[in-house]
């Protein structure tokens, strides 16, 4: 569980289903999240989220201040991640995926604070030191955001992502920690 400020981040319950079938039915949160062909009803909530997920990965529901908004995951890199990514001996490395789900919510800042805030807790409580996430490259919203919460463009992944039934180009973004002495 992660509070600062306005933001609670807190692991996703299966009460949350409502919440996520809610917006992974949404056909503005999908164009950049899932894909439009990926509308998810109750029942593939759970099985994605809960029944079937991988054990690696931490899923959170974002709140802004009482109201529920959208949905982040951390997860450490796998091997298999890393050499995709071009690390090689480096370690810790988290990946992140993350939306806001109300739509009412999305192109205010809010997105780059909780990025901000969740890269800072990987960085200080998990000891990462490296957080990458894979951006498809014609989301220029989302990059745009990301470069302003001090991730850079490392790399294009060509035909990385299959979404909507085509494989698209990606760009690898990290943040490295920087410790002060």
């Amino acid at each position: 569980m992660i509070e600062k400020g306005p933001f609670y981040i807190r692991p996703l319950q299966e009460t949350d289903i409502p919440y996520m079938t809610k917006w992974l039915s949404d056909p503005e949160v999908l164009e950049w999240y899932e894909g439009r062909d990926q509308a998810h009803d109750a029942e593939r909530v759970k099985q994605h989220f809960f029944s079937g997920a991988d054990e690696r990965v931490n899923r959170n529901l974002i709140l802004l201040e009482d109201t529920p908004i959208g949905y982040v995951q951390y997860y450490p890199l796998s091997e298999k991640e890393k050499r995709l990514y071009g690390y090689i001996d480096e370690e810790p490395i988290f990946g992140m995926d993350q939306f806001i789900g109300e739509l009412k919510y999305q192109n205010k800042g809010i997105g780059s604070s909780f990025i901000l805030l969740i890269v800072d807790f990987l960085f200080e409580e998990w000891g990462a030191k490296k957080v990458v996430m894979d951006p498809r490259k014609r989301n220029e919203r989302a990059l745009r955001c990301y470069e302003k919460c001090g991730f850079r463009r490392v790399k294009e992944l060509k035909a990385h992502e299959k979404h909507e039934g085509k494989w698209e180009d990606c760009i690898l973004m990290e943040k490295t920690r920087i410790i002060n002495l």
